[in-house]
């Protein structure tokens, strides 16, 4: 029987929009990798009265409940105390937990205020979740058949405790599975309605078997495809149809889950050997802080430049005076210069180029209008996007377009090394 799973994220700043839900993301895609689809889940506040509510509704329902948040040492960290009432049990301190949180302060010269000892309370008969990243561990309790899993809401100690100590313990009691309940790829330079009719054309033999969700986010889609029956359609089938999509595709296909396109172009340039620059004005250096995101960008990266004035693109990057004049900064001629000046520049065997109209206002074209230049050892060419949104997804979109030429143009280039290979 299939279990019901449902999380409880608390938190007024999760409410009132000063943050993101990142925690639905990042655990709903966990759970779902192994079997466990999230029914439903609620954002709270930290008030008593409501996080007593939605407990007693979710518990009476479901199989499995996740918590976020709430465990700190502050006034508004109630989450124990809370659940503690709702299910009936005493808070015990944990003599342990008291050790190591008196060590963890000792370690940074630190001593403790009197309100970090309320994280020592645990639910009477739940076990300690070790929390390696901060103070307050995680909690899991058990009633009923039932689970009750607490974790901190900080991200870098909700994942590593939850990989280390939740997924054992439900691999151990059989709720996860190893088998993928379903395939993910991600595609770019296409829409999500071409993408809708293309996927469906490929998959029209089985389209009553095989379920298709879409994701669109900045210039990306992501397709996931999965067997309504598993009897019908088995995992090495639905192995295919990726295959099938992917060649219906081509060059709009990236890679199977969720690939990060610049890791992608890093490998392709390190396998190469080759060096990369990167001359930008209306990103502000965010292209190069993507490439420098991945590890062993240094390989590759030899540099860039932010030319955001005229006078910076033509002293530091000579481009001349008279372009300017006649083309603009925000034209297919300039974005061309850019990259061959900055390939040159830094001694890069490929170089991207970005230069255009953020937003809000445009200037000689419309609020969104990016130029991309690429310069590469056969030939330098510049690229035309037209970007909607806001001038944060103007830059994301312009950055996302133009990793994304690079990478169909490295495509274009081992697909012709590869032919010439089989001809010798």
């Amino acid at each position: 029987m299939e279990k019901r799973v449902e999380l409880i994220c608390l938190g007024d700043e999760l409410l009132l929009g000063l943050r993101l839900n990142g925690h639905l993301e990042y655990l709903g895609k966990a759970l779902a990798d192994g079997g466990l689809s999230l029914s439903r889940s609620v954002e709270v506040p930290d008030n008593r009265k409501e996080i007593e509510e939605v407990l007693e509704e979710v518990w009476a329902r479901s199989d499995l409940v996740i918590t976020t948040g709430g465990l700190g040492p502050t006034v508004d960290d109630i989450t124990r105390e809370t659940i503690a009432e709702v299910m009936g049990v005493a808070l015990v301190s944990n003599e342990t937990i008291e050790a190591e949180l008196r060590q963890f302060f000792e370690k940074r010269g630190r001593i403790p205020t009197t309100n970090n000892f309320k994280q020592c309370e645990i639910l009477e008969g739940a076990v300690v979740l070790p929390n390696p990243n901060g103070t307050a561990p995680g909690q899991w309790f058990e009633a009923n058949g039932k689970i009750l899993v607490m974790l901190p809401g900080p991200p870098r100690e909700l994942q590593p405790m939850f990989e280390s100590e939740v997924v054992p313990r439900l691999e151990a009691k059989g709720w996860l599975r190893t088998v993928r309940p379903y395939r993910a790829f991600r595609t770019m330079g296409i829409g999500e309605s071409q993408l809708e009719e293309t996927i469906k054309e490929v998959l029209r033999p089985v389209d009553s078997a095989v379920e298709t969700a879409f994701c669109a986010h900045e210039g990306m889609v992501d397709v996931r495809l999965k067997a309504h029956d598993s009897s019908v359609i088995s995992d090495d089938e639905l192995d295919q149809w990726v295959i099938a999509c992917e060649q219906a595709l081509g060059a709009d296909y990236v890679g199977e889950g969720e690939p990060d396109p610049a890791c992608l172009v890093i490998h392709q340039l390190r396998a190469l050997g080759s060096k990369l620059a990167i001359a930008e004005s209306c990103t502000g250096g965010l292209l190069a802080s993507r490439f420098t995101d991945v590890c062993g960008a240094s390989k590759v990266l030899s540099g860039g430049i932010v030319c955001y004035t005229n006078e910076i693109k033509e002293h530091h990057l000579k481009i001349p005076h008279c372009l300017l004049e006649q083309h603009g900064a925000v034209s297919a001629e300039c974005a061309v210069a850019m990259a061959a000046e900055v390939a040159d520049k830094f001694e890069a065997d490929y170089a991207l180029s970005v230069t255009g109209y953020a937003g809000p206002d445009g200037g000689k074209e419309p609020a969104g209008t990016i130029y991309i230049g690429i310069s590469t050892p056969v030939g330098v060419w510049s690229h035309k996007l037209i970007c909607s949104g806001t001038r944060t997804a103007v830059k994301i979109r312009a950055v996302n377009g133009a990793i994304d030429l690079l990478r169909r143009k490295l495509r274009k280039f081992e697909v012709a090394e590869l032919l010439d290979r089989w001809r010798c």
